[in-house]
């Protein structure tokens, strides 16, 4: 075929998380909701912790660039989704499908391993602690944080750098709320099965790598607490159970997708929905509500800038 890298297809059919109408209505008010809650609580995050002085340290700067991320990873996919819930024709062009496969993977790779980067630093806070000023310094804390945004971008582009040559030329329904590699695949006019076991591969790998690392990572932090009678012992542990929590939350529906052999539609979608909206919700959600110095910075940000006339 003369044509065989072209692509004919000029746009996706997405069909959706349903197709019943009363339910449609009912998910774009939830889903509209959750997303103002994802981008309004991790833009409080960020502030809080650039206004407060208390908080500038590597813990809460790492913290407060997972935030952004959170944020634009949701934005990626959950503003079209709730758009799609009030159309009869859930379209998106060519190069919208092939900017949300970029961005998608782009700051999900980038925040694989800013997870990775958060276990480095509460390793070093809790298991070399006289050394952690030195360690984790401002420098040290750009450079690991560059370098999270570095390898999601080179992530992204070895996924891209295969999808926008294949040629579609026939199917182009999706089966989900947005474009993903997997169901992308299948609707080129190849055979797409070793193709699709090879990407698959590419997001699969990184994230089984990244989460055993993290398990191993956390591990140790938590036998190192566990053997450890200082008084910081209890917020130690608190704070990892939080980063476990997380990166449970982040990771598993993620291999789930990418490395699990079945492909059951309705659980794909479910996953789906996990980690581009759930987990940007709850991650401000557990490191806010378990941490009992974000807490003390909400208070102080309300009396210093909210209720001023408290601290005449």
């Amino acid at each position: 075929m003369d044509a065989g890298n072209l692509s004919v297809v000029s746009e996706f059919v997405l069909l959706g998380l349903c197709h019943s109408w009363t339910m449609q209505v009912l998910l774009l008010l939830m889903f509209f909701m959750l997303y103002l809650i994802i981008v309004f609580g991790n833009i409080a995050i960020i502030i809080l912790i650039i206004t407060d002085p208390h908080l500038h340290s590597p813990m809460y700067f790492l913290l407060a660039n997972l935030s952004f991320v959170d944020m634009w990873l949701c934005s990626v996919t959950t503003p079209k989704m709730i758009t799609d819930f009030v159309r009869e024709n859930k379209t998106i062009s060519f190069s919208g499908c092939m900017c949300q496969v970029l961005f998608v993977h782009f700051f999900g790779g980038g925040e694989m391993v800013l997870l990775v980067v958060m276990a480095y630093d509460r390793y070093v806070a809790i298991c070399k602690p006289l050394h952690y000023s030195t360690i984790m310094n401002l420098q040290k804390c750009v450079g690991l944080v560059a370098t999270s945004w570095t390898i999601g971008f080179a992530h992204a582009m070895s996924q891209m750098a295969v999808i926008v040559q294949l040629p579609f030329c026939g199917p182009r329904e999706i089966d989900s709320f947005f474009c993903d590699i997997p169901l992308v695949i299948k609707l080129a006019c190849i055979d797409s099965y070793n193709l699709g076991i090879l990407m698959n591969a590419d997001s699969g790998v990184p994230a089984m790598t990244c989460f055993i690392v993290l398990l191993i990572s956390y591990t140790y932090i938590l036998l190192t607490v566990r053997q450890s009678s200082k008084a910081g012992t209890s917020r130690a542990l608190s704070t990892c159970t939080a980063h476990i929590t997380v990166v449970v939350l982040f990771f598993g529906p993620c291999i789930f997708i990418y490395v699990w052999p079945l492909s059951i539609t309705w659980v794909d979608k479910f996953l789906a929905v996990f980690y581009s909206v759930i987990t940007p919700l709850l991650n401000p959600a557990i490191y806010t509500l378990r941490n009992k110095e974000i807490k003390t910075a909400i208070k102080r940000f309300r009396s210093y800038y909210i209720y001023p006339k408290g601290n005449i």
